[in-house]
């Protein structure tokens, strides 16, 4: 068993494992990976991969488009980047203005499946980070319900990542609450992407359906050239 390997299988068998609910979903986060890296993780059973900037993830669709891998946009989303977005990608989970849907609808090809979109929240409200206020989530759903060639899944955020264990738990169970809520005005709603590789086993504790998880998989990541 290579190194790859001895932390993938853990992983997917702990997610399997949860006694909390339904086994979350893994995406491998592949940011700043090569592709060969992506193929050999895909060479062991990982379909969905998350990536942050849309032009890197192209070039890696390019390099292995004969895989029929799942991509999701997890990145911050420029409104420019829609066009490539809506037509490269199975999920964009960072949603988190009402300008970008209906770019994102206009681009998504009819004779593809609605694209899948979640709702990006500033749970924490950090200003450093990209997300939609949690009081702003229910209007922006109901405009993205509205669209066709969108499909609402749910919600995602990244919490802040602060020391204290019960703090980070606060923070995915207002998540939680918030993507009930979500869930009882729009019951097509079945995705609370939440959890990274510090942080997966309390974002699952407290309802992830959803991990994203890259360098405990994949390792450090690349130094930056």
């Amino acid at each position: 068993m290579d190194a790859l390997e001895a932390r993938y299988r853990p992983l997917v068998d702990a997610l399997a494992g949860s006694t909390t609910g339904p086994a979350a979903r893994l995406v491998a986060v592949s940011k700043t990976q090569p592709a060969e890296a992506v193929r050999a993780l895909a060479a062991l059973g990982q379909r969905a991969f998350g990536e942050n900037y849309v032009q890197e993830a192209l070039a890696k669709q390019r390099e292995l488009a004969d895989l029929g891998l799942e991509w999701h946009l997890i990145g911050p989303l420029q409104s420019n980047k829609c066009r490539e977005a809506a037509r490269h990608f199975d999920w964009v989970q960072s949603v988190d203005r009402a300008k970008l849907l209906p770019l994102l609808d206009r681009e998504r090809s009819a004779d593809r499946d609605p694209l899948n979109v979640l709702l990006q929240v500033n749970i924490d409200g950090e200003a450093s980070k990209s997300g939609c206020a949690p009081e702003d989530v229910m209007a922006l759903a109901e405009q993205a319900t509205a669209l066709p060639r969108l499909a609402l899944r749910g919600l995602m955020a990244i919490p802040e990542p602060h020391p204290d264990e019960a703090h980070r738990r606060a923070a995915f169970a207002r998540m939680r609450a918030l993507f009930n809520a979500l869930r009882a005005r729009h019951p097509g709603v079945d995705t609370l992407s939440m959890g990274m590789s510090d942080d997966w086993p309390l974002a699952v504790a407290e309802g992830a359906t959803l991990v994203r998880v890259g360098s405990a998989l994949f390792g450090a990541r690349p130094p930056k050239a």
